[in-house]
């Protein structure tokens, strides 16, 4: 009979964990760069620079690949897996995002009676340009490579 609480010593659980941790932590002063406001919220929520969705699956895929093998059946399914996230963020998340803007500034713009349709905004970013799924791979990829060297490769 296995421990469920095993997963605490799974080391691609771990790594994969740590990748959402950076990514999402890099996202707040990155935000902060880029619009020259802090925005703390930034730290939970979904989309933006880097993708943390992209951090995890890289992250996983490295993982699996250096200990179990790359020629395995389990990192060919965490590859395939990595490559429908990355698609997605940049797909059909990305084109959520846009419609979202636009519906927003229908929503700003039409008035009945002097008040507008809607006090509540639908969420704008919900997936990724190109450009934040690549630096989700950097993020998990580096995640990765220094999980393995620090607790893998580095007591070995």
């Amino acid at each position: 009979m296995h421990n469920v609480f095993d997963i605490f010593r799974n080391h691609a659980v771990i790594c994969t964990l740590i990748a959402w941790f950076v990514a999402q932590a890099l996202k707040v002063p990155l935000y902060y760069r880029v619009e020259h406001r802090w925005d703390w919220r930034r730290f939970m929520g979904s989309g933006g620079m880097p993708s943390s969705h992209t951090a995890m699956v890289v992250s996983l895929c490295i993982t699996v690949g250096a200990l179990e093998g790359f020629d395995t059946m389990v990192f060919g399914a965490c590859f395939v897996l990595a490559t429908i996230v990355m698609y997605d963020a940049t797909g059909v998340r990305r084109e959520t995002g846009t419609q979202a803007t636009i519906i927003n500034q229908i929503l700003k713009d039409v008035l009945i009676n002097g008040k507008r349709i809607s006090d509540e905004e639908l969420k704008e970013l919900v997936g990724h340009t190109p450009f934040e799924v690549l630096g989700g791979a950097l993020v998990g990829t580096v995640t990765a490579l220094c999980f393995l060297w620090f607790s893998v490769i580095g007591r070995a």
